[in-house]
Parts: C-alpha cells; sequence; structure tokens
C-alpha cells in the first residue's frame, strides 16, 4: 500500500515509492529506494523535502498514514472546488488569436535563445531586444491567454532551457494579468520571467544536461544559478528591480527551504511567490530527456498538495482558476466514453469547457464536432483527463 507521510516519521527500513519533490532536482539516484540508514534520512530532511510516500508492501509502516488514494481524494475535491468558479470571457476568440500567439512564440523562443547563448558568452544583456518580444506576448495575453499559454506545452527535450523561459514569461504574464496588476509591472514580470534562468547559462553544461543524479556538489552548483541570474541582471542597465526579484526568488520556497536566500513567507516577495508557482508549473508539465512531463490537472494537484509547506496556498487557489483544471489543448474523456481536445475553458465554470470530439476507444478517430459543456442541453461531461501518448494522440494538431 502506498501511504504518505512526513519526512520526519522515515527511518531506515522503509521504502520510499516517491520523494515527491518533483520541482528540485535531488542527490539521489533514483526516485524509489530502500532507506538503509540514518544517513540518507538525515539527507532527505536537509533537502527540505516535507513529505514523502512509502510503499508499505515492501518496508516498514506507518499505521496512521493516509494512503495515496485518500490523499487522491481530498486533492481532487480541493481542485474541483477552486475550479467552479467563473472564468471571464476574452475579447477575442482562441480560433482568431491562434494564429497570432504562433508567430509571437516563434519569435519570442529565437530572441531568448540568441540573448541566453550570448550570456554564455560573457556578452551582456540586450534589453531593448527583448522589451518589445514581451509586449508582444502580453497583447497576446490580454486578448486571449489560453492561446499563448496552450502552445507553451509543446517543447523540444534538447531546448528546454530556452523554451522553458518563453513559457514561464507567458504563464507569468498571465497570472499577474488576472490578478489586477498594472500593465507596467505586468511588462516587468514577464521580462523577469524571460530571464529568470539567465544564471543557468553560467552553469557547465555537464551540470546542466546530465541526466542521471546529481552529485552533493553539483547540486550545490546547479542552485548557484539563482543568485548568478540576479547579480547578472543588477549589473544589466535598464532592469527593473520586479524583474530582479522574478529572477533571484523564483526558487524560494515558503517553509524557507527553498534558495539563494531561504526566504520564508512574507520575506519573498509576491512576484517572488507567483514566479516560484509558475516554474514548478511549467517544469512539471515539460517533457525532459531525463523527465516526463505530467498532464495539467495532475501538476496542480501536485502544487495543491506542496502549496501546504512550500507554495502559498492562497496564490495557488488563483493560479489554478487562471489555468484551469483543463486547460487549452488537454485531451479529456467523456461520460460516453468520447476523448476530446478542450477548446476553452468554460466561462460558467472551468469544470464545463468547450471541447472538441475527435476520438471513439472504440471506432477510432471520429469526424471532429464541438460541444459546449455547460449548455443546458448537453449530456456529455468531463469525467477525467487522458495521456495523449497512450492513444497516439496530438492534441494541438485539433485547436
Amino acid at each position: 500500500m502506498i501511504k504518505l507521510i512526513r519526512s520526519d516519521q522515515l527511518l531506515p527500513g522503509m521504502y520510499i515509492h516517491d520523494l515527491n519533490c518533483g520541482w528540485i532536482d535531488h542527490p539521489f539516484a533514483f526516485n524509489q529506494f530502500r532507506v538503509r540508514d540514518q544517513a540518507t534520512v538525515n539527507k532527505i530532511l536537509a533537502y527540505g523535502i516535507r513529505e514523502l510516500y512509502i510503499d508499505t508492501t515492501q518496508g516498514l509502516d506507518v499505521k496512521d498514514a493516509r494512503t495515496l488514494e485518500e490523499v487522491s481524494s481530498e486533492l481532487d475535491k480541493k481542485l474541483f472546488q477552486v475550479a467552479r468558479e467563473a472564468n471571464p470571457l476574452p475579447p477575442t476568440s482562441i480560433e482568431e488569436e491562434i494564429v497570432v500567439a504562433r508567430e509571437v512564440h516563434h519569435e519570442a523562443n529565437k530572441v531568448v535563445h540568441t540573448i541566453l547563448s550570448d550570456v554564455r558568452l560573457g556578452k551582456q544583456i540586450e534589453v531593448e531586444r527583448m522589451e518589445p518580444v514581451v509586449e508582444r506576448i502580453t497583447d497576446s495575453i490580454f486578448r486571449n491567454k489560453d492561446a499563448l499559454t496552450s502552445l507553451g506545452r509543446i517543447k523540444r527535450k534538447d531546448d528546454y532551457t530556452f523554451q522553458h523561459s518563453v513559457s514561464v514569461c507567458t504563464l507569468l504574464v498571465s497570472f499577474a494579468h488576472a490578478m489586477g496588476f498594472a500593465r507596467e509591472v505586468v511588462l516587468e514580470m514577464g521580462l523577469g520571467g524571460l530571464l529568470h534562468d539567465t544564471g543557468k547559462m553560467r552553469v557547465p553544461d555537464s551540470v546542466l544536461n546530465k541526466p542521471g543524479a546529481l552529485t552533493d556538489a553539483e547540486f550545490l552548483v546547479m542552485k548557484s544559478h539563482a543568485a548568478i541570474g540576479r547579480d547578472i541582471l543588477r549589473e544589466t542597465p535598464g532592469i527593473s528591480e520586479t524583474a530582479i526579484l522574478v529572477a533571484g526568488q523564483h526558487h524560494e520556497r515558503f517553509d524557507g527551504t527553498g534558495y539563494p536566500d531561504k526566504l520564508k513567507g512574507s520575506e519573498i516577495s509576491e512576484v517572488g511567490q507567483m514566479a516560484s508557482i509558475v516554474d514548478v508549473y511549467d517544469a512539471l508539465t515539460s517533457n525532459r530527456v531525463y523527465h516526463k512531463g505530467m498532464e495539467p490537472t495532475d501538476a496542480l494537484k501536485k502544487l495543491f498538495e506542496w502549496s501546504k509547506f512550500h507554495f502559498n496556498e492562497e496564490l495557488v487557489q488563483q493560479f489554478i482558476r487562471v489555468i484551469g483544471i483543463y486547460p487549452t489543448g488537454s485531451l479529456v474523456s467523456l461520460e460516453s466514453g468520447l476523448l476530446a481536445v478542450v477548446v476553452k475553458p468554460g466561462e460558467q465554470s472551468l469544470l464545463k469547457p468547450l471541447v472538441r470530439i475527435i476520438f471513439d476507444p472504440r471506432t477510432g478517430f471520429v469526424s471532429p464536432r464541438d460541444v459546449d459543456l455547460a449548455d443546458r442541453h448537453s449530456t456529455e461531461k468531463v469525467v477525467g483527463h487522458e495521456l495523449p501518448d497512450k492513444w497516439k494522440i496530438n492534441p494541438f494538431k485539433y485547436l
């Protein structure tokens, strides 16, 4: 049986099923292993892991610990409760905006690749080249956030660092806009998002792209990127303090277990707290050489779970409302058994999106047709999300 325990309940002889720390690179060779000594327990505690899952069929038990099913059911209830709120109608349809968004997304990836590659060579950041990109991203988000944010889920594994920067910028702009920040601040946060991983350009490739577990020494080198990036931005003319906070605080954690400064609670700026949520969400949902990305719904559940210690729970709930429990581009199963792609989140409820039915598991692909699940005449409803790879479906073909 899989159970969730506090890390301070961990003992030698237990079998770890999941370290439950998907937002960090950790110094363990595997995510599942038997705990053989107290030194391993101490190491887990030292890395800020507050809760983890054990497999009681392969090691010692904690009798009063909740099962994985109990935890998952509780998280589902919380997630659905948050998602019942209305989603404001965007001024531009996703069908119109997706055409512009593709151009903006392509341009942003190209500019970020060039700028960050120049940083690796020791050159200064050209802010004047990045500001128009952030302007176009912000304009697109203001017209329809779902077009550009859905494109952010499409990444090449070998280009992750650059594409992740564009996605963090896009998600952070969308988050800040929904929170009611002034446009000037939104733009500053967006620029910080584009440049939040600048410090990684000074991390050796052997550490940055290592497919296996990092050593303790390599982990320290990797963690240094947040402080390095902050220092680079401080020395760059035209960079606002808001953008510097995004870069310097996106790895801080609400309970003080983050880095580089181990800030705690309100010691972390609001923009830093928001950046940490966005950074983890995009990392969780991205495919990388050594990591298979989660579906958005599962990633949001993890953020909810970790907000007990690591994130501001109110901000996590706000972010869930922005993204939607079934974001645009998600593959979902309907009560009828048919599979559909979410075209846009629901206007009345995030649980009732507009979907495009594309597949019948019994017969194969069907002629696409749209169904608004909020329509009172609709007999369909979403019963869960599906893994596109399982069905060999590329949902983005159908947007």
